[in-house]
């Protein structure tokens, strides 16, 4: 078996049948899919176990919810694929994702190899790297930053080795989860290749019940340090940028306690190379800081859209 497709599922049975179709279309002569039902209650398991009657490749695992992070970690440990492509279960590979993907690893001898992606609405993501990269650093950064114009965790192909230990996010983090698994492997300093080739269809902006507490953003803080620590004197300034922006999400949301009850102490040093509308931001009274955030991002999306 030379590929195993991920999927964890967790009430998604609207998208479920379109995923299917995507996957099984493919004409990569050895795949298997492998389905974590993370405790659906909308009759999602039922459709995954009816698809596996008819559909060999297919291996569905019922499991008590557990979170994003364990399905696609239980998926792994079922997998029986020399390499891993993750996919979600409302989101749906290209025509041919899967020999491109292969071929691409296979010749490049990477260790993790990353496509572009298509929206439903038709928006493709930008070429931003081409080819074998010989440093990864500048990739941890951008993404810690949250400046990653790259696909982080679908459109991806992985060595199913490069996984190991990568993925034990608790399931509290249910925002940014797929970054601390990315960072986890490029700590590992592995080949990574990209191509230009779009192979996956992304469904951006789905509803869902997240919720942005401190709480959760303190403990975020603490595994992203623990995971930076072997380059922590390098990453530490683009870790400082993160928190600051999620500092100013914070203000726009009406939280402005959570100056006082963490980023205060947090937040000690601002490098004086981050970007500068972030440090003014940081240094404006609480009470500006919402509608300067909210200017500055109506600006940068006037320029995005030319006008």
């Amino acid at each position: 078996m030379e590929i195993s497709v991920i999927i964890p599922v967790y009430n998604k049975a609207p998208y479920l049948n379109k995923c299917f179709e995507s996957i099984f279309s493919q004409s990569f002569p050895s795949f298997e899919v492998v389905v974590t039902d993370d405790g659906s209650t909308d009759g999602s398991g039922s459709i995954c176990d009816s698809w596996a009657e008819k559909e060999k490749r297919l291996q569905v695992i019922h499991v008590p919810n557990s979170g994003v992070t364990a399905a696609r970690r239980i998926g792994v440990e079922h997998a029986k694929g020399r390499y891993i492509v993750f996919a979600d279960a409302d989101d749906e590979l290209m025509p041919d994702a899967l020999n491109i993907l292969y071929k691409a690893i296979e010749e490049s001898g990477a260790d993790e190899v990353i496509g572009r992606y298509q929206s439903f609405s038709g928006a493709t993501s930008p070429v931003v790297h081409r080819g074998l990269a010989t440093n990864v650093k500048p990739f941890m950064r951008d993404i810690v930053a949250g400046k990653n114009r790259f696909p982080i965790l679908w459109a991806l192909i992985f060595r199913k080795e490069l996984l190991n230990d990568c993925l034990n996010t608790p399931r509290d983090i249910v925002e940014g989860e797929d970054q601390l698994m990315q960072l986890r492997i490029l700590v590992k300093q592995p080949k990574v290749f990209f191509i230009d080739n779009c192979v996956y269809r992304y469904n951006v902006g789905l509803p869902n019940s997240r919720r942005h507490t401190l709480q959760r953003a303190m403990h975020y803080d603490e595994l992203l340090r623990e995971i930076l620590a072997p380059m922590w004197n390098d990453m530490q300034p683009y870790y400082v940028l993160r928190q600051i922006k999620e500092y100013e999400r914070f203000m726009t949301e009406g939280q402005r306690s959570v100056r006082k009850e963490y980023y205060a102490d947090a937040i000690t040093h601002v490098p004086s190379h981050l970007p500068l509308f972030h440090r003014i931001a940081w240094q404006l009274p609480e009470c500006m800081v919402s509608p300067a955030v909210r200017f500055y991002q109506f600006v940068i999306k006037t320029k995005q859209r030319g006008l």
